[in-house]
């Protein structure tokens, strides 16, 4: 999801966005740990989506768009 469409969404939707992909990210580590992942750069992917949903969270609360 790009940066455009997270704000876009409510302050619930997104701390709800932020759960769901921390639950994602923590069933890719233990895949990873186990090496059932087949596509590491999933890892990578997720973390840096979960920063541009704090971010937006982060704007939303500071009172920016």
């Amino acid at each position: 999801m790009k940066s455009q469409e997270l704000k876009e969404l409510s302050g619930d939707e997104l701390r709800t966005r932020e759960k769901e992909l921390a639950d994602q990210l923590f069933k890719l580590r233990f895949q990873h740990t186990l090496g059932q992942l087949e596509n590491p750069m999933k890892l990578r992917n997720i973390r840096r989506e979960i920063a541009r949903v704090k971010t937006v969270l982060d704007e939303k609360r500071r009172g920016k768009e």
